[in-house]
């Protein structure tokens, strides 16, 4: 009978036994604003080091562009906010993790030396003769040089004479002024990355290079260099000045229009405008061009070509293939009178001959457009545009023989290089040929569809706007109409929307960044507005006429420039066919900069805190860190309770139907009024996390202990007999009352129901990525195997509810974090209800049929009634 009277005296015991007031009120109200100040400052760096990471990853994933800038700023932040989480974590445990500094320094150094890049130039002589370049030198002339020196003195084609002032040259310059410190720091110092910021930038740095000085050595180069070519071509020999930046004219980026071209220059301009193309550099197409192909400003040295001027009777560009479709072997020349540059700018549509590429090369095509205007020399320097008049407007420009001459040079230059080329060619006053430049061709594998495509507007029950023109670079775009006459409005080109132009010149290349589709009313398919729409992967229409008048701003529109035609409203039929557009960056130094620092950032490798390598020093990535100090914060956030003793004489007993005592401390801010008195009314309760656990545990009313068979019951008084633990009599966690530490968003629970002992610490608030609450749940009357077949069924159950569940032996860990507030308020009223109602379940853990019973009941009780009191409020 002693046993039976000391095992029911367990079952209704009160202890009144107060436990020893190590601290007072104050102390342990300061100790926690400490911990939840630090706690809360982890969070939110935390929080700002993920978004950051989440931005690297977008970019590597995405197809958006991006520049150093960028990914300094970045990998900056993403540091600073990483060693403000190591620090708010040795705030929460001092001492206890300074290895993470270890980790954090060895990473940050990683991550620096890879953003250390610099692209480094092979020295040579400040000037070179064309006669001595060949591709060997490409880093010190650039491509466009290094293949007209090629094209001379390897193959044999007929080219300009002239120099080269190289990257030396260029470095020499750039150095005497101090000037690429100064531009990057402007660069870098640039908020935004909009066209208008980015016009405003290029104007200054362009204003910056024109007001510096050449140092002698370079500028004395210059004039000799032409002083020798005067010798060898004539005095006062006029020349143009070419760009020939590192990168410009090469299979993956050409660059094409982005830099300057000075035409007939004389001798006394030569100095200014060798400075002229190298301002270029920073021209509104050259920083948005190279900002959307991910090239370094430091990486583009610019060379300069210094030619002859060949004041042409007829010009234009050629491609030795079709560049629109892979397929196509015939050659494409476009033509007109003058000078070429009224081909390559898009000015004017120019004569389109299309010719086989064998012997005899048999024109295949001829298409001669009205010429309007043409641009030729001014006997004492520089061009001008001059009115064709007469015959001359609807005469071809070239004749069939010389079209025939070219295709046989395409040819020759195509089998030298081995693939095809895009071709700018002159005639001279004396009817000879000479080739000015060339560079790979970018052709384009085109898909079925697109063939099909073609006039396929007579197929589709839709409005057709207009049709016609060329296909300068096939695909379907859909968006608003943005008509751009000037500069004011190119700055107001609204992202994702259809750019429609009277001429195809390089000056828009800026906005095909964002632009959805393009349509010119003049310009051929060989231009270079029409070379960076191709690579930018942009549909482009080129000459269609009248679009201008036919098309008004805000009209949306299907562009569809296979098929040359433009139709109302949104065609799905047509954009299911849309390629996605490729990633520009992909490749490019700045994307494999970003992807060698996004490996030391983003991986995640510690993933299991129960692992022996969960440990500061196997902290391989900035990510790695802030997911073991996001762990370890919570744990030490968690532990609070157990390391502060809770204060009775400080705390208020609860006035409530519940038949237990309930104790609670406030914290901070956890009552709506001061208390003067022992006891505090549930209504003056305003912790959001504990008045949602009281909301769980006076959910549904207990109905007592289970019934227990007689198995059960002997379990319960041999435990009872034979753990000294539960004897009430004697100090130990099982003793403790039930009390609540709290304030408005936080709130620690420790409870005893019978001979269970449970605890619960949450912080709830409006900011989800701060929201969390964690579970334990042990203890118990009856043997080892119940007590953990119930740990396991508590688990189960939870796990049903979302939170993430380990087992134990006979404890059930329990945990949530990240979700909303009443996500959060939710999760808490099952843990309420859940203390209540498991407790003294152990003892029926051995029937199969009971714990069936008791788990339908719960799940009934928790869907039923206690979800639902969060949807009454």
């Amino acid at each position: 009978m002693n046993i039976l009277t000391r095992f029911f005296k367990q079952i209704i015991h009160r202890g009144h036994n107060k436990p020893e007031d190590l601290s007072s009120v104050g102390e342990l109200r300061k100790a926690f604003a400490h911990r939840y100040h630090n706690f809360k400052l982890l969070l939110t760096a935390n929080n700002k080091a993920l978004e950051l990471m989440t931005n690297l990853e977008n970019a590597l994933e995405g197809s958006q562009s991006f520049g150093m800038s960028f990914v300094r700023a970045n990998c900056t932040a993403t540091a600073v906010n990483v060693f403000r989480i190591i620090k708010h974590l040795d705030e929460l445990s001092p001492g206890k993790y300074t290895e993470l500094y270890k980790s954090f320094k060895r990473i940050h150094a990683d991550i620096n030396s890879a953003l250390e890049y610099r692209k480094t130039f092979h020295r040579s002589k400040l000037v070179l003769p064309i006669f001595e370049v060949n591709q060997d030198i490409l880093d010190e002339v650039g491509a466009k040089m290094a293949n007209v020196g090629v094209i001379k003195n390897t193959i044999g084609l007929p080219t300009p004479d002239g120099f080269v002032v190289t990257a030396s040259g260029y470095e020499r310059f750039v150095a005497h002024n101090d000037l690429q410190a100064e531009i990057y720091r402007r660069i870098q110092s640039m908020d935004k990355e909009g066209i208008e910021d980015l016009y405003r930038l290029s104007s200054d740095l362009q204003n910056l290079i024109l007001g510096a000085t050449l140092p002698s050595d370079l500028e004395d180069a210059i004039l000799k260099a032409y002083q020798t070519l005067e010798a060898s071509c004539g005095q006062g020999v006029r020349v143009s000045m070419r760009s020939s930046a590192l990168g410009e004219d090469s299979s993956d980026t050409t660059f094409a229009g982005q830099f300057r071209s000075i035409l007939n220059v004389s001798s006394e301009s030569i100095i200014y405008s060798y400075k002229d193309v190298v301002a270029s550099k920073y021209s509104l197409p050259a920083i948005t061009y190279r900002f959307n192909r991910g090239i370094p400003d430091e990486d583009v040295a610019m060379c300069v070509g210094c030619m002859t001027m060949v004041n042409a009777q007829a010009g234009g560009v050629m491609y030795s293939c079709n560049p629109l479709n892979v397929r196509d072997r015939s050659i494409l020349i476009n033509s007109v009178w003058g000078l070429p540059k009224a081909v390559v700018d898009g000015s004017i549509d120019p004569d389109l001959f299309v010719i086989s590429r064998n012997e005899p090369f048999e024109i295949i095509q001829k298409s001669i457009k009205e010429k309007r205007l043409e641009f030729v020399c001014f006997p004492e320097e520089g061009v001008c545009r001059r009115e064709l008049t007469g015959k001359r407007r609807q005469t071809e420009s070239i004749s069939e023989n010389q079209a025939r001459e070219l295709a046989r040079m395409a040819v020759i230059l195509e089998a030298y290089y081995g693939r095809p080329q895009d071709i700018e060619w002159a005639i001279g006053a004396d009817g000879s040929i000479v080739i000015l430049q060339c560079r790979p061709l970018q052709q384009l594998e085109l898909p079925e569809i697109h063939e099909n495509h073609k006039n396929s507007h007579r197929d589709i029950c839709a409005t057709v706007l207009a049709s016609g023109g060329e296909t300068a670079s096939p695909g379907v775009g859909f968006g608003p109409v943005y008509i751009v006459r000037n500069d004011v409005d190119k700055l107001k080109f609204p992202p994702k929307s259809v750019l429609v132009t009277m001429q195809a010149l390089p000056r828009w290349a800026p906005m095909l960044g964002s632009a959805v589709a393009l349509i010119t009313e003049t310009g051929g398919i060989t231009g270079h507005l029409a070379n960076v729409s191709r690579e930018f992967g942009v549909p482009a229409i080129f000459g269609l006429s009248g679009a201008t008048e036919t098309l008004t701003n805000g009209l949306e529109i299907t562009v569809d420039a296979d098929g040359r035609s433009l139709y109302l409203g949104k065609i799905e039929s047509l954009l299911e066919t849309k390629p996605s557009r490729k990633n520009l960056m992909v490749g490019s130094p700045i994307f494999e900069i970003l992807k060698k620092v996004a490996d030391l950032i983003v991986p995640l490798n510690l993933l299991d805190p129960d692992s022996a390598d969960f440990h500061p020093g196997k902290c391989m990535t900035l990510h790695d860190i802030t997911r073991f100090c996001h762990e370890k914060s919570v744990d030490e956030m968690f532990s609070f309770g157990k390391e502060h003793r809770f204060s009775e004489r400080a705390s208020k007993q609860l006035v409530c139907d519940v038949p237990m005592q309930w104790w609670i401390l406030n914290l901070d801010d956890g009552f709506k009024q001061d208390v003067e008195g022992k006891f505090v009314q549930i209504d003056n309760i305003d912790s959001i996390p504990m008045l949602a656990i009281w909301e769980g545990i006076t959910a549904v009313p207990w109905e007592g202990p289970p019934p227990v068979d007689a198995k059960g019951f002997m379990s319960v008084l041999m435990e009872a007999t034979a753990n000294p633990a539960l004897d009430p009599a004697i100090r130990s966690a099982y003793s403790a009352r039930n009390y609540f530490m709290i304030s408005r968003n936080f709130c620690s629970l420790s409870s005893r129901f019978g001979f269970h002992f449970s605890t619960t610490e949450a912080l709830v608030g409006l900011r989800s990525s701060e929201n969390y609450v964690r579970f334990t749940f042990k203890g118990g009357a009856a043997d080892l195997p119940r007590r953990r077949r119930r740990a396991q069924f508590v688990g189960e159950i939870l796990e049903y509810f979302d939170f993430s569940v380990e087992i134990k032996e006979d404890n059930a860990f329990a945990r949530a974090e990240g979700c909303n507030q009443e996500i959060m308020k939710e999760k808490l009223r099952v843990l309420g209800y859940l203390m209540i109602h498991t407790r003294q379940l152990d003892m029926v853990m051995s029937n199969d049929a009971s714990i069936t019973k008791y788990r339908q009941k719960i799940f009934d009780d928790i869907n039923l009634k206690v979800l639902r009191l969060g949807t009454k409020q």
